[in-house]
């Protein structure tokens, strides 16, 4: 048994390694090179540092791209549709797990299936019925199109959390006389701040990195996101280098980077909660 336990160990911590391998080396790679000086740049990939100009590339990066007002409007983006997705999906989920609503498993594969399709199938239609609408090139019509494509995924999490939740907490509440709309509020909102939390993570996340609808609902400088605005540098590519571009992707991933950070004891208690 101990012999078992032994080798268990070994091949946990060997695959551990090996994931930390994978995700590190390319992390390396895009540090050293971003922090090879622009005008040094051989124009082949560096595995060891040569000089550091790290802040000047960034500083290149953010004036060539305008990533500041790239970075506003993709935290208006983010922060705005995650938290109308994630306001949508713990509504869906109270009413798929609390309240007695029939055919359950309907419900939960009609909302989900929405994650399941590629965003690609979603490109035409959109841009087609924006144009009508005119809602394209609008910062409104990003975040519409965000919160829609959030909601699918963010229900997934509310969901499966909902169904970890004491049935007995709702069961005292109804006896007691609470509507379902303040035992939503008061009791089923307080009990899922952790789950909402860590979905928020996932869909700032996801709005943050998206290129394709970025690149293919605005045009305007004012409007695009950052990841559209770190794009148009990488378009210009022979004038800036590719140290200017690697130094602004990771000027623009700082944010995530932090939020994950912050919320991560949220992860770690609804990790505990589902156990």
């Amino acid at each position: 048994m101990q012999r078992t336990r032994g080798s268990g160990r070994i091949l946990r911590n060997t695959t551990l390694i090996l994931l930390a391998l994978l995700w590190a080396v390319p992390t390396w790679l895009v540090l050293v090179n971003a922090s090879v000086p622009a005008g040094d740049y051989s124009g082949s990939p560096h595995w060891w540092p040569q000089g550091f100009g790290l802040f000047d590339n960034m500083a290149q990066a953010w004036d060539r791209a305008r990533l500041g007002p790239a970075m506003g409007n993709s935290l208006l983006y983010a922060v705005t549709s995650s938290l109308l997705a994630i306001l949508l999906a713990v509504m869906a989920a109270f009413a798929a797990v609390v309240m007695p609503v029939r055919r359950r498993t309907l419900w939960f594969w009609l909302i989900y299936s929405g994650a399941l399709l590629p965003l690609q199938v979603f490109l035409r239609p959109l841009f087609l019925s924006y144009a009508n609408l005119d809602l394209y090139d609008m910062q409104l019509g990003l975040v519409l199109v965000y919160a829609a494509i959030a909601v699918p995924f963010a229900f997934f999490i509310m969901r499966n959390y909902a169904m970890t939740l004491p049935r007995e907490v709702i069961e005292a509440a109804r006896i007691d006389g609470a509507s379902w709309w303040r035992l939503f509020w008061q009791i089923h909102v307080p009990l899922s701040k952790s789950a909402m939390v860590a979905a928020f993570v996932f869909q700032f996340v996801a709005v943050w990195n998206d290129m394709l609808f970025g690149i293919t609902l605005s045009a305007s400088r004012n409007i695009r996101p950052v990841m559209a605005a770190l794009a148009e540098l990488q378009g210009v590519y022979t004038s800036v280098g590719p140290p200017v571009v690697l130094g602004g992707a990771i000027l623009v991933s700082l944010p995530t980077v932090v939020l994950f950070f912050c919320a991560q004891r949220f992860f770690v208690n609804s990790l505990k909660l589902t156990r």
